[in-house]
């Protein structure tokens, strides 16, 4: 019987690439603070992971090696975020406070999904080793 990665940890690892892509949207937004202009940044992650479980079902086969792979791209879903805060004369959108909180959070989430990988990694190598304490 052939054991799939994919359907074991796939969807799981696209999170963590969105979790990823989504802290460096939110890095660039702090770094950004003092830019006037800057329109602070986001990425919808209920938005990219729908757009993942649709890829998946609708998964397109390479027919020949020189093909290229279909993949989501998160960037499509990089969107701008709305100000909860009046402007402060420059443009510039990025509440400091906020972005922290959602740094913050998202590394959270981060850490929790990398404990859940961990967790089914351990469970195959159990099963794998036969129950014997792997």
């Amino acid at each position: 019987m052939a054991i799939s990665l994919d359907k074991l940890m796939g969807f799981h690892h696209k999170a963590m690439q969105v979790r990823t892509d989504k802290m460096e949207v939110i890095s660039g937004n702090l770094a950004n603070a003092n830019t006037p202009g800057y329109k602070a940044r986001d990425i919808d992650f209920q938005k990219a992971m729908a757009s993942a479980k649709s890829q998946r079902e609708h998964n397109l086969q390479r027919t020949h090696d020189k093909h290229f792979e279909g993949r989501m791209q998160t960037q499509g879903h990089i969107e701008f975020r709305i100000p909860n805060q009046p402007d402060t004369g420059d443009g510039n959108t990025v509440e400091v406070q906020t972005e922290r909180n959602l740094f913050l959070e998202n590394g959270m989430r981060y850490q929790a999904g990398i404990q859940f990988l961990n967790g089914k990694i351990k469970g195959m190598k159990k099963a794998l080793a036969g129950g014997q304490g792997g």
